[in-house]
């Protein structure tokens, strides 16, 4: 049975003060946290998957479509350290893009980030000060998706899934990883540890999606005008603030990279069908699940429980008062939590 811990009306004060510490955040800087993670939301796969065109890869809708976003990438990229090191690595998919960032912990084994859908490195950009105190850190975009990777042969399958992320972690030097993910990058490093777990020293999954429950039928439903690339961008933005908690969206950098490559960037990835339980219970590897209490993504109560009754080794924990976007809402908590994880693995 996963060993769990829910936050509730019984805290201790230290978790309390940090829980409490977004609301004393200036409007702007709570405004940029929310949409971190909040505008990576996966429920926008909901229809991507049935407007498909001929083609089989990923693609952008044009020149101007990719400088757009690529120009609104660099504004957001500006917002990460340097990287120590950045590498295209080569995969039977195509070339996934991977920032290398250099820790102050003496760990061996680095922290690898998923992020989320229509999402790509710089939604990590207020959680690396934090991280970085944790270990060495590989950032990458995930393939199939808007960002700097390059797609070039289809990917069918959540075997497919598996099989490009495991070749990404094999060209790295180093021997295993901690592996963490995001919405649907939660998903995606799940489906990793479930079909290739060599390289997986331990996995973290900030509220992920497909999981442990499913998206909710409202979410899927209000998802879909955002998923129309040509319908406003208003649409699209309201979307993203819906999971977000409410959060605006409008003139933060990390959005404005998301809207755009959720207009200009064409989707050719297999829909995500939610992990079995049974899959789950074959995990071997140490697992922390961090749940949103108010997230639109998922059932939290029963992922909560799912998560307890089928992770062989897990942690569960619930923020009560985060929404979807709980990286960028508390990104300082959820670095602690995963030290104290990795530090008990």
């Amino acid at each position: 049975m996963a060993g769990s811990e829910q936050a509730g009306s019984e805290r201790d004060p230290q978790a309390a003060g940090e829980e409490a510490a977004p609301a004393r955040r200036t409007g702007r800087r709570r405004r940029r946290l929310k949409i971190a993670a909040g505008a990576v939301a996966a429920g926008v796969v909901v229809l991507a998957f049935a407007l498909r065109a001929p083609s089989p890869v990923g693609h952008w809708n044009g020149a101007e479509a990719r400088a757009e976003f690529l120009a609104a990438y660099d504004r957001a990229m500006a917002a990460m350290p340097r990287p120590a090191a950045t590498l295209d690595v080569p995969t039977d998919f195509g070339f996934v893009r991977v920032y290398r960032f250099e820790g102050t912990a003496d760990r061996a084994e680095p922290l690898v980030l998923l992020p989320g859908r229509a999402s790509a490195s710089p939604v990590w950009a207020d959680n690396l000060p934090h991280l970085l105190r944790v270990g060495d850190v590989y950032t990458l975009d995930l393939l199939g998706e808007p960002g700097r990777s390059v797609q070039d042969a289809p990917i069918t399958s959540a075997a497919d899934q598996a099989a490009w992320l495991h070749q990404v972690l094999e060209r790295l030097p180093e021997h295993s990883f901690h592996v963490v993910g995001m919405s649907i990058g939660g998903w995606t490093a799940a489906n990793l540890a479930v079909r290739e777990p060599a390289k997986v020293a331990t996995l973290t999954l900030l509220d992920p999606v497909y999981t442990f429950t499913d998206i909710p039928i409202g979410t899927a439903v209000r998802a879909i005008p955002a998923s129309v690339p040509w319908l406003p961008k208003s649409w699209r933005d309201s979307f993203n603030s819906y999971t977000a908690g409410g959060a605006p969206v409008e003139d933060v950098p990390v959005a404005d990279m998301i809207e755009r490559g959720m207009k200009g960037y064409t989707l050719r990835l297999p829909q995500p069908s939610r992990i079995d339980e049974r899959a789950l219970r074959r995990i071997g590897t140490p697992v922390l699940a961090l749940l949103a209490g108010e997230s639109v993504m998922h059932d939290p109560g029963a992922s909560r429980e799912v998560a307890e009754r089928a992770l062989r080794s897990g942690t569960v924990k619930v923020y009560p008062d985060a929404s979807h976007a709980i990286n960028g809402e508390y990104p300082e908590r959820v670095a602690a939590d995963i030290a104290a994880f990795l530090d008990a693995a």
